[in-house]
């Protein structure tokens, strides 16, 4: 999940002051809309709107600052950080619109302006966080904070914004600054690098089957879309693309090894081949110069820079919390390991299991074990009602319905975009855009066009944004999705209902803006509907005859759930301690990218020489989860146990959730997490729930039930 802030502090602004000056009439984005909830007339932005609309919202927020900072009132909360608030919301506002779509329907000119004004962005933000005048009028407010009669909510924001100033460079000697600002930019620059990298050879590498016989052992509705991707492209036969509803069900399920090979090698070299988007040395980059950032704010490494701000604290407490979790899972991954090794050696794999091999014979180990193949359950699972489950899940806890418009504008056909309400009242627009193409990055996200705010009696309703990368509808067929991507589609609903249902009254504390390890808490806890009955019988019905799903699978569902779990919680941890590595260096990484990898992996099957996740672990390195991948296993111990409470009352229980509303979902960054957590809780988080769901604690379990 991804989103872009208005301040924090005020990261998403842009440098270079221009002379330009165009009239409001002449550009759209620079217009007041008169669209339905002011949402965003994308038919009418054109490419080259966006460079001289940055440059006029620009001087608009230089001049917000320079008021703000030079007035000759004495600093208020009011005139001064509520003021921080509303700077440059025409800017905030261009930018999310480009930043966003540049992720999901992008375009090699909508790159060359990103790339352009990244560093501008960085620049202006550095201009503001080093801004000594206004540093003067925040630290004044901050030193006599206790006497201000402050909200919580109040409090937080100044904290925040104090914060945002010391951790961005305020306190520096004049030199220091000079040397942080420059590597801000660059940072900025080299980070976009590394994403359109990533694109760049995602979308290089295809995979063109022409012989029948090498489609043996893929589903149906696999072998359906890679025909209508090859008509697509003017090719005969089938394409296989890197998009995950491609590469993963292939390597799942072809029984051809080589070409499985081929394919798994092509995803886990992206950013790691010899060409143009060989992202190695950006890597080097980027990990020296955060490393630089944070010794010139006096930290030892940039994790404790990062953690300082977050509910782990610091990288003692991250690195306890993820040895004990890998204490415990590690015996299970190694059987797990072991049973699948067994299984295909059993199975005619005279030859060492390579990392190609091991989800193409753990699905037929799954399957014999529970009597049970997974691509059954997709008929069960169309996108259209597996929508609808989740949206009448949302009304029957929280009382939201969800009205799709004809009125309100989308970016691309495939996005469809709804009217949330509570009630009579109007709580914002979501746009759901579900399928992969070229001009979009894989994975899936949450992110938001405008923030929820309501300063001043000014009641502004977000703009949420799901981005997703499902099955495509191929002919007649509907998208039927895996139930990996329904847990991945009711991940994001969960970001998206965390931002929507967000009541508070500054937007840099709306929705999802909490402490970055806790921010994963409000949507995996969806997931765990998933697996129970009562959910699933609502919206789970044959695309074709209709029948409810059987109950029989359900229970192989729920008796499936733990398979591998010990494997893929090792799987989660690796990917922690590679993005911990990197950012606790203490000197420059100067060596191989690989052999740095492999050393801080717990490896469980052999070495494959120029396949890594490094070089396309966009999360950290062009993301924002540098020094915070470890958030979402630390927000899984946290939603299990904030479930269990569902389950106590009842998974459709009302009164719980909306309780879980008032106290979490719409206090958004208002107060610390575990405050929060507290609130409705009653106590503080208790590990004992993740570790039974997961089945680390078995004999705890067969007591529990």
């Amino acid at each position: 999940m991804k989103k872009y802030f208005l301040i924090s502090i005020l990261t998403m602004a842009i440098a270079v002051v221009s002379s330009l000056k165009i009239s409001a009439q002449d550009n759209v984005l620079l217009s007041d809309w008169q669209t339905p909830y002011q949402t965003p007339p994308f038919s009418k932005i054109k490419i080259s709107d966006y460079e001289p609309a940055i440059k006029v919202a620009l001087e608009e927020a230089y001049a917000d600052i320079d008021r703000i900072a030079n007035q000759k009132e004495k600093p208020t909360f009011e005139n001064t950080i509520t003021a921080i608030e509303l700077a440059g919301e025409k800017l905030t506002r261009i930018s999310n619109i480009l930043f966003n779509l540049n992720e999901c329907n992008s375009s090699d000119e909508m790159n060359a302006i990103v790339m352009k004004f990244s560093p501008e962005l960085t620049r202006y933000s550095n201009s503001v966080t080093m801004n000594e005048k206004l540093f003067a009028r925040v630290k004044k407010l901050y030193d006599s904070r206790a006497k201000l009669s402050l909200t919580t909510e109040q409090a937080t924001l100044l904290e925040n914004t104090y914060r945002g100033f010391t951790k961005h460079g305020i306190n520096l000697s004049k030199k220091d600054k000079k040397t942080y600002m420059q590597n801000a930019e660059d940072l900025s620059r080299l980070t976009i690098w590394f994403n359109q990298d990533v694109l760049g050879d995602n979308n290089n590498y295809t995979l063109h089957v022409t012989d029948k016989k090498d489609l043996r052992g893929l589903p149906e509705n696999v072998v359906a879309a890679a025909a209508q991707e090859a008509k697509d492209r003017n090719l005969e036969g089938w394409v296989f693309t890197l998009d995950y509803p491609s590469v993963g069900p292939f390597l799942t399920y072809a029984d051809n090894r080589d070409l499985r090979e081929q394919m798994w090698r092509a995803y886990n070299s992206r950013g790691n081949r010899a060409n143009n988007n060989n992202n190695t040395d950006i890597i080097r980059q980027i990990s020296r110069l955060r490393m630089e950032q944070a010794r010139l704010l006096g930290y030892p490494n940039y994790a404790a820079y990062a953690l300082s701000d977050k509910m782990a604290e610091n990288v003692d407490n991250v690195a306890k919390f993820m040895q004990d979790l890998q204490n415990n899972a590690l015996p299970v991954a190694n059987s797990d390991v072991r049973e699948v090794m067994t299984y295909a050696a059993d199975h005619g794999a005279n030859f060492q299991l390579q990392r190609w091999d091991f989800g193409y014979y753990s699905e037929k180990l799954k399957q014999e074990k529970y009597s049970f193949d997974a691509e059954l359950l997709r008929p069960y699972f169309q996108l259209e009602k597996v929508r609808q489950g989740i949206f009448d899940l949302y009304g029957r806890l929280y009382g939201i319905t969800f009205r799709q418009s004809s009125t309100i504008e989308v970016y691309h056909p495939d996005v469809t975009v709804y009217e949330v309400f509570d009630g009579d009242r109007f709580m914002g627009v979501l746009y759901l855009d579900m399928y992969p193409r070229a001009s979009k990055r894989s994975g899936a996200w949450m992110t938001e066009f405008r923030a929820q705010s309501n300063i001043g009696g000014h009641q502004v309703r977000p703009l949420i944004q799901v981005v997703c990368n499902f099955t495509k509808p191929v002919g007649d067929k509907p998208s039927l999705l895996s139930f990996d991507e329904v847990e991945t589609f009711m991940h994001e609903m969960g970001h998206a209902m965390h931002g929507m249902m967000s009541d508070i009254t500054y937007p840099s504390l709306s929705g999802t803006s909490v402490k970055h390890d806790f921010v994963e808490t409000m949507s995996q806890v969806m997931e765990n509907w998933c697996y129970e009955p009562e959910f699933l019988n609502t919206f789970a019905k044959h695309y074709i005859t209709g029948d409810t799903i059987p109950a029989e699978y359900i229970k192989k569902i729920k008796a499936s759930e733990n398979f591998l779990a010990g494997y893929m919680c090792i799987r989660q941890l690796n990917y922690g301690n590679i993005d911990m590595a990197y950012h606790t260096l203490g000197s420059p990484l100067t060596g191989d990218i690989e052999k740095f990898e492999h050393a801080n992996m717990v490896e469980m099957l052999p070495v494959v020489e120029g396949c890594i996740s490094s070089t396309a672990f966009t999360h950290i390195f062009s993301g924002g989860y540098a020094a915070g991948y470890y958030g979402y296993k630390w927000a899984e111990v946290l939603d299990a146990d904030l479930f269990s409470k569902f389950k106590k009352d009842g998974i459709f229980n009302h009164e719980t959730a909306m309780d879980f509303r008032r106290k979490i979902l719409s206090r958004g960054g208002t107060d610390n997490p575990s405050v929060l957590f507290r609130n409705f809780m009653g106590r503080d988080p208790d590990n004992k729930a993740f570790l039974i769901r997961c089945g680390f604690l078995k004999e705890r379990l067969a007591k529990e039930r």
